[in-house]
Parts: C-alpha cells; sequence; structure tokens
C-alpha cells in the first residue's frame, strides 16, 4: 500500500518496501514466466511455501502482525486456511502473543477425520470475531469456503490478512472481470482485507531498481498491470 503525502503525493510505504525487498531475497518472489490459475502468464510469482525455514517464518510474522496492528482491525481468534494458511496463522499467533496479545488459533483439514475428535477443524473452538489469514488471493476462492467453514461453526467471519494483493482482475466462470479478488471479499463478502504489501508497493521497488531486479523486469510488470490491473480504490 502507499502512503499520501498531500505535498508530494503517494509515497513508499516502508514496510512493504521491507517485505518485498524480504520476499525477493528469500527467493519467495520471483520475476521471469509463471502461468496462473486463471491460465494468465505472469511475469512475478510469489510462492509462499519458500518462507520455509525458522528464521524466514519469524520474520514473516513480524510483517504480519506489523501490517494487522497498524490496520486497526479488531478480532478475536486466528484462522489458517488449509493448507499455506495454516502455518501462516500459526506463526502469526505466536507473534501476537509475543507482543502481549494471545488469541486463539484454529484451522481446518481438507480431509475430514474419522477417528480421534473427528471432524475437520483443528485446534480451538471457532467463536467471536474471526481473522483469516493467508498468503494471496487469486479468485476469492480460499475466502469463501473460509467463510462458510466459520459460519458453519457458529462464528463470525470477519477479516482477512495477507501477505499480497496482486491488485488485478479476478475471473468469474473463466471471465475476467473488473474488479479484483480483494475488492470482491471486500465489497461482496463483507470482510475487512489487510494486506503486507501490493502490486503498487511491488512496481515502486522494481522502479526504485530493488535488489535482484532489473529494468527488463519493471517493463514486464508495468505490461502485466495495464493489461490486468484494477483501479486500487
Amino acid at each position: 500500500m502507499s502512503i499520501q503525502d498531500p505535498q508530494r503525493g503517494p509515497v513508499a510505504d516502508p514496510l512493504a518496501q521491507a517485505f518485498v525487498a524480504f520476499a525477493v531475497e528469500c527467493g519467495v518472489l520471483r520475476f521471469g514466466e509463471f502461468k496462473t490459475k486463471a491460465g494468465r502468464m505472469s511475469p512475478y510469482f510469489f510462492n509462499a511455501g519458500l518462507f520455509d525455514d525458522g528464521a524466514k517464518l519469524l520474520r514473516l510474522a513480524e510483517f504480519y502482525a506489523q501490517r494487522l496492528i497498524a490496520s486497526g482491525i479488531e478480532f478475536d481468534m486466528v484462522f489458517g486456511p488449509a493448507y499455506k494458511g495454516i502455518p501462516l496463522g500459526a506463526t502469526l499467533a505466536v507473534e501476537l502473543a509475543r507482543r502481549g496479545r494471545n488469541v486463539p488459533f484454529a484451522y481446518n483439514r481438507k480431509e475430514t477425520k474419522d477417528h480421534g475428535e473427528g471432524g475437520t477443524l483443528v485446534g480451538a473452538p471457532l467463536k467471536g470475531r474471526v481473522l483469516v489469514v493467508d498468503d494471496v488471493m487469486s479468485a476469492g476462492t480460499a475466502a469463501r469456503e473460509s467463510i462458510a467453514i466459520i459460519g458453519a461453526a457458529g462464528a463470525a467471519p470477519h477479516a482477512v490478512c495477507i501477505a499480497l494483493d496482486r491488485q488485478e482482475m479476478a475471473t468469474e466462470n473463466g471471465h475476467d472481470v473488473p474488479y479484483s479478488a480483494v475488492q470482491y471479499v471486500r465489497n461482496t463478502l463483507g470482510l475487512q482485507v489487510c494486506a503486507i504489501a501490493t502490486l503498487s508497493d511491488l512496481m515502486q521497488y522494481l522502479q526504485d531498481g530493488g535488489h535482484a531486479t532489473s529494468a527488463a523486469d519493471h517493463q514486464r510488470v508495468l505490461a502485466y498491470r495495464q493489461r490486468y490491473g484494477v483501479d486500487p480504490g
């Protein structure tokens, strides 16, 4: 996200810029040619599965917690949707506890367990205002699934916190639509959404000649944004 200066207009968000740099340095954010779920050829790819050791997860949790606290979003517990959301939600809950806010955490299985405690939910009972934690939002499908799970348990799906908002058109029935998945979740499903960084922040990083990037990377991402980007407003 960007910060608005009344004199100079949008200026870089330090937290977002630090996160983009961290993701590039970890190899989580890569540049090249990658096929998205929507079938588009994207010049960049964000793979949160490559936050793959304790030090990276610790730093990632700090970014999530800082952005979440700054957002002012209120919530009663954290939910990590299977699969990538499970470690993300867990590490956020640990970091919040380290900062003095201990909140319950739960996650779901994709397969129903027919022994032991059974069911698909693990962890604290879902109740109150639930914060969903995930990596990116492509079509809002995972958010809809989480909303259904949380609602069925009698709790209130309240907000979503993600690492990267791609700020590009979502797809419905194979067709591009003039809004992003984040905008759909916020405006249609009624959940608050906060992201550590956005495509605008990535563009700023590339424009400033960030580590391990090139002018060609900037031009390719810019062209992709011009074709598939949405107004972030």
